[in-house]
């Protein structure tokens, strides 16, 4: 292999799939990327067997194609150090790799890429879409803070993807809250759905351009692979089903409250400095175009209070929530006001964007009351 690249087009290269690399890896060979050179394209793979990235990048010339492993750490540690300037890169034996720029050479090691393990995608089975890029990066910024850490339920780990003839639907829930994103950009001939775990879809959400303009997905009953730009993004999927989670909405929620959301969210903020630091609770008094947040700590003897001006159409309410999650909810909507719709002080609230909203019906968040510990 020989062939001379731009330092900086090789950098951006790899920290696109670097964050495929894992920390520790019972397959060794997986701490490396894999560089397979066809004609002036360098294709740069890493993986840790759950999740793969590919990449390529042109280069300037090359002269002998071929593939090697080579050191992950290594080769962006030295790579983040150089300016942007010509490299050459070339085998030297059947071990090792010269690296050579305008003022020094460094010798590294390389290994076998017959050695890589190698990773299918979906089979002849998938069902493609395309997805707006976007829409995609939106829709999983809205959803994966609400996903869950459960070792006992693993389909709560990720973001379910529910895909309809007229809309796609986002979900995610810990069981504490549920959030769903809705689009109607992204549409199926039959339905189908797959769950997506949290680490790829962050992965996903932080290398897609804000240029890139689609995104092609293809999933089958274990794989994904999602394709944009240059790039490959393949990953195994959550397997299980996931909670029938419509049913959780509640649909006749009388009790309305309508507020501004950042007025909403740092008064919440302030109030929960003085919750309990175990419970995070707060409690809401809701009264005729009246709302008063609460908090004490009486281990502490800690309390606030604090009197909010809002449009409040229902009866006397007086409901408590946990404060990170509403907190959470809150800061990952992008609108001017919130609604707020309540059943009674038992039963889950349902928070989207205000009527007249652009996000009016694209968001919507459930959130089960708390009691006071």
């Amino acid at each position: 292999m020989k062939f001379v690249i731009s330092s900086s087009e090789l950098l951006k290269g790899i920290m696109t799939v670097s964050r495929a690399i894992p920390n520790k890896s019972a397959l060794p060979i997986l701490e490396n990327f894999l560089f397979v050179l066809k004609g002036n394209i360098l294709e740069i793979t890493a993986s840790d067997s759950e999740i793969t990235l590919k990449t390529s990048v042109e280069v300037e010339s090359a002269e002998e194609e071929g593939q090697m492993a080579v050191p992950a750490k290594h080769l962006t540690d030295l790579l983040k150090e150089l300016p942007d300037q010509p490299l050459a890169i070339r085998t030297v034996s059947d071990t090792s790799f010269e690296f050579s720029w305008t003022s020094g050479t460094s010798s590294l090691p390389y290994f076998p890429a017959e050695d890589y393990p190698a990773f299918s995608g979906a089979d002849e089975s998938a069902v493609t879409l395309n997805f707006p890029a976007q829409v995609l990066t939106e829709g999983i910024s809205s959803t994966i803070y609400a996903t869950a850490d459960d070792e006992i339920r693993p389909t709560m780990n990720g973001i379910y993807f529910d895909i309809d003839v007229d809309s796609t639907t986002l979900v995610a829930s810990d069981a504490h809250k549920l959030v769903c994103y809705t689009t109607k950009d992204v549409k199926a001939s039959e339905k189908a759905a797959f769950i997506l775990h949290k680490k790829p879809a962050a992965i996903l959400k932080s290398i897609i351009g804000k240029n890139t303009e689609n995104v092609e997905i293809a999933f089958d009953s274990k794989n994904a692979v999602f394709k944009f730009d240059n790039t490959i993004v393949m990953s195994r999927l959550v397997i299980g089903k996931y909670p029938r989670y419509r049913d959780v909405i509640p649909q006749n929620n009388t009790n309305i409250l309508t507020i501004d959301r950042m007025q909403l969210l740092n008064c919440v903020r302030r109030v929960s400095v003085c919750a309990n630091k175990g419970s995070n609770h707060i409690k809401f008094e809701l009264k005729n175009n009246s709302l008063e947040i609460s908090a004490q700590d009486l281990g502490f003897s800690l309390a606030a209070y604090e009197k909010v001006d809002c449009q409040y159409d229902g009866d006397e309410l007086t409901i408590g929530f946990k404060s990170t999650f509403l907190i959470e909810i809150l800061g990952n909507i992008d609108c001017t006001d919130i609604t707020m719709k309540f059943a009674d002080g038992s039963r889950p609230a349902v928070i989207i964007p205000s009527e007249g909203e652009d996000e009016s019906g694209k968001i919507c968040g459930i959130l089960m009351p708390s009691i006071a510990s």
